[in-house]
């Protein structure tokens, strides 16, 4: 009796499988649009080329620059300029590398409200970063904080994609991404 069910059911979903490709809505799917009317493509002209122009090279190549000890020179104002731009949330969101006192680790900043400003998910982060629950811009400076409310970092942009700072106890702390 086993059998006899278990052919019967194998049967009808056979049947079914078969039934369903003869459909009309697979019909539909081996249909072609028409081609499109070719279109004229203006007169071709046809004229002969003029000659390449000649090249010269000189006998020998010029000799190689001279060695220099000149090193090149950050620009002080530059930096000043990127402390005193505002920082955007909008800039600090995402994900960052961290640098804390020599170790790294990561920091999600999405902008879901929480706490102090914004939620912060620290990803195998050392102390004291891995207390760290929220993230708040002020002015120029991106402030971290941990889930009582208390100020965990401090950092300033210096450059596009960067901030540097320091933690409450002084280690230094940057974000890259």
């Amino acid at each position: 009796m086993q059998i006899g069910k278990l052919g019967l059911v194998a049967s009808t979903v056979v049947l079914l499988g078969a039934a369903g490709c003869q459909s009309e809505r697979m019909a539909s799917l081996n249909t072609r649009p028409a081609p499109l009317p070719a279109a004229p493509a203006g007169t071709v002209t046809a004229q002969q080329l003029p000659p390449p122009a000649p090249t010269t090279f000189p006998e020998t190549p010029p000799p190689a620059p001279a060695p220099t000890t000149q090193v090149a020179a950050l620009d002080p104002a530059a930096g000043a300029a990127a402390a005193s731009t505002p920082v955007t949330e909008g800039a600090v969101a995402g994900v960052w590398n961290v640098s804390v006192a020599g170790q790294s680790c990561r920091v999600a900043t999405p902008r879901t409200k929480f706490g102090q400003g914004f939620r912060a998910a620290p990803l195998r982060c050392p102390a004291p970063l891995d207390g760290v629950k929220s993230w708040a811009v002020q002015g120029n400076q991106v402030v971290l904080y941990n889930d009582g409310g208390s100020q965990v970092a401090s950092l300033s942009s210096t450059g596009p994609e960067k901030f540097d700072g320091t933690t409450s106890s002084g280690s230094p702390v940057s974000l890259t991404r």
